[in-house]
């Protein structure tokens, strides 16, 4: 970097720090640029001002900081005038309620809080939950409040460092295109914080829609068995008051709780990465698991809009992939008769579309993540394997953690009464229709060029075979199709039915590949030799794709 440039830099961070209303940011800024002028390393100042968060399908997401490309009240501020003017052109007028929503993570009460004043200052109705509540609350709340839109301060199951800004529109979805760019383009033309029009608080929401979202959620088992030893974890995030309150109103006895992680916790400080399938996450409530004899591990993560289970085996604990999960439910209730369209995505496993059928009810694919498959005409449930599930789509249009760890935690009483477990119920399911195997590829990268250069090269010199199957069919999904928009990913279809995706992650910097085989289940060899087999071939596949992406 030039003297020049440098110059140009600390300008630009100097007119920031003299705009920005945070006291701890202000301060973080200014001994950074004191260092640069000082001829201190500008490596650090140049990323926080490498342009600006980017506000897409997911919202915003980053990591705490000041500067434009980090998360801070000044984006913060900017993000809510930018999705105000968006809906008040959509023809929202005075009348119209934004509700917030909020976790326990660094700053997001105060991000909840600077977006209901600039919803009042701009004219609007803000309605702000009590406290940090789980992210299907507020879902909930959308439409049980009659809002236009919802807005969730959360980072999800992001490292502690980070936290986010998720926003939904009346329906209870998340926004998807056109609507992420046309808010992305009111936040570009609102000017310095200081003009950004802001009003009072506008009202907190009594604790009587928590009650109402907790009786719904309840509501959804049926009678039936309920003797089962459960252990859970919250991740030191908010969904454990949720949690208990439902399992016991259900008819469940109280959860044993995780206790190092039980309580909220901004630091996270028990586990590397707050989220369920990071290796290592679930150890304190496995090991509990052991202590209590359990029946059942569950755990939520930090913003309880996933669910993550663990059952016991010959060799211990062991976690449900997502696609288990999600074959458990669907098989929960088309037995149950519960009728409409079952939906995955498209790196989702296949097994779905196949059990949907056998049932005769209709099944749909959607891109990744659930602004798509909320949208679904005639959902009945919907999942997606990085462990999130919509159990009730009549009141949340969204991945709901605790409603769905309810339903498995019936499924699973329901199976100890008959003698059997979650294990038995998937190895029915495999003989059934084939066991569907599933396994990811995840690359971390500190680098983010590295992932584009790699589906370049995926793209530039595509693998003819995989794990030893034949590559049938390439799809370019950056070409979109009569079924799905456009997106960033690359799928083959294998010999045999396997299938990898390519793509990278929407929320975290990794280049993701999804694996699925499938094997059938001869009757004198059993589901236990189909497993081996399956795991010998994703192994291979793994290495393969790995290898053509040059990673």
């Amino acid at each position: 970097m030039t003297d020049t440039d440098t110059a140009a830099l600390l300008d630009r961070a100097r007119t920031w720090a003299a705009q920005d209303p945070d006291e701890a940011t202000r301060a973080e800024l200014a001994a950074i640029i004191e260092d640069v002028a000082a001829g201190g390393d500008a490596t650090d100042l140049a990323d926080r001002f490498d342009g600006t968060l980017e506000f897409g399908t997911a919202g915003l997401r980053g990591g705490l900081g000041a500067g434009p490309n980090r998360m801070n009240r000044v984006v913060v501020l900017r993000a809510a005038a930018g999705l105000a003017a968006y809906l008040k052109a959509q023809g929202a007028g005075p009348d119209a309620s934004v509700v917030i929503g909020f976790d326990a993570r660094h700053n997001s009460d105060v991000f909840a809080r600077d977006t209901a004043e600039v919803m009042t200052g701009a004219g609007l109705r803000a309605i702000t939950m009590p406290r940090p509540l789980p992210t299907p609350v507020l879902a909930y709340a959308i439409r049980e409040l009659g809002c236009v839109a919802g807005v969730m301060v959360t980072a999800s199951h992001n490292p502690p460092q980070d936290n986010g800004y998720k926003v939904y529109l009346g329906d209870g979805s998340q926004i998807v295109p056109p609507a992420d760019s046309e808010i992305a383009g009111h936040i570009a033309a609102v000017g310095a914080p200081a003009d950004v029009p802001r009003g009072g608080p506008g009202r907190t929401v009594g604790a009587e829609i928590l009650d109402r979202y907790l009786d719904t959620a309840a509501d959804l088992a049926t009678d039936g068995p309920r003797d089962l030893t459960i252990v859970y974890t919250p991740l030191h995030g908010v969904g454990g008051t949720a949690v208990v309150e439902v399992l016991e109103t259900a008819g469940f006895d109280a959860p044993h709780v995780v206790p190092e992680q039980e309580e909220p916790d901004a630091d996270f400080p028990t586990v590397a990465f707050p989220n369920p399938e990071e290796p290592g996450a679930m150890d304190l409530a496995m090991a509990l698991a052991a202590e209590r004899s359990a029946d059942l591990v569950v755990a939520n993560d930090p913003d309880a809009d996933r669910c993550a289970v663990a059952v016991p085996g010959p060799h211990g604990w062991r976690m449900l992939s997502g696609d288990e999960v999600g074959a458990l439910l669907a098989r929960h209730l088309l037995t149950s008769g519960r009728r409409g369209v079952y939906a995955t995505t498209i790196v989702s496993s296949s097994l779905l579309s196949r059990m949907a059928a056998a049932a005769g009810q209709p099944y749909v694919e959607t891109l990744t993540g659930f602004k798509w498959i909320g949208r679904v005409d005639g959902l009945a449930f919907g999942y997606e394997e990085a462990l999130g599930y919509c159990v009730d789509p009549e009141h949340v249009k969204d991945k709901d953690g605790v409603s769905a760890l309810l339903l498995l935690c019936e499924l699973a009483a329901r199976a100890k009464a008959d003698g059997r477990s979650l294990t038995d119920l998937l190895d029915e399911i495999a003989a059934e229709f084939g066991l569907h195997a599933t396994d990811q590829v995840s690359v971390r990268v500190t680098d983010l060029s590295l992932i584009g250069a790699a589906m370049d090269r995926l793209r530039s010199t595509p693998p003819t075979a995989l794990g030893g199957l034949d590559v049938e069919q390439v799809d370019d999904l950056a070409e979109g199709s009569a079924e799905l928009p456009p997106t960033e990913g690359l799928r083959y279809r294998l010999a045999e039915g396997a299938r990898v995706v390519v793509r990278p992650s929407g929320t975290e910097p990794k280049l993701k590949c999804y694996l699925e085989v499938v094997v059938p289940v001869h009757p004198e060899d059993g589901v236990a030799a189909a497993r081996i087999a399956a795991a010998g071939r994703l192994d291979s596949i793994g290495s393969d794709i790995r290898r053509a992406a040059g990673l």
